[in-house]
């Protein structure tokens, strides 16, 4: 299993237990192919003037949280419009999806407060 793979497997295993939660799958689809992957990801967020959240998460501290319209305006219309295809929901629905999930899923990728 590749690293991402395995990470994967964790941070969603760790952040639902051993339920199985097609949203969260879905967000960890988006970031493994967001270019660059979650560094990729993470270097958004930064270059979108946001880099203090998204270091919140990948950090030992507490997650700060995001809203909606941070997530739209990070990702773009494109991309939540795409994740809330994916995931049968409307996309207002994603952006709080989105907002409710990444900061967890990054957290539980990022356990030594470092990016892969």
């Amino acid at each position: 299993m590749s690293l991402m793979g395995d990470l994967e497997g964790k941070a969603i295993s760790s952040l639902l237990g051993n339920s199985s939660n097609p949203l969260a799958a879905t967000v960890m689809q988006m970031i493994n192919n967001h270019p660059g992957g979650l560094a990729g990801l993470i270097q958004t967020f930064h270059e979108k003037g946001l880099g203090d959240l998204a270091s919140s998460w990948v950090g030992s501290g507490q997650n700060l949280p995001i809203s909606q319209e941070q997530i739209s305006q990070v990702l773009g219309s494109p991309i939540v419009q795409q994740f809330a295809a994916k995931a049968g929901i409307s996309p207002e629905e994603a952006s709080a999806k989105l907002a409710q999930y990444l900061p967890m899923i990054v957290d539980h990728l990022t356990p030594q407060g470092k990016v892969a």
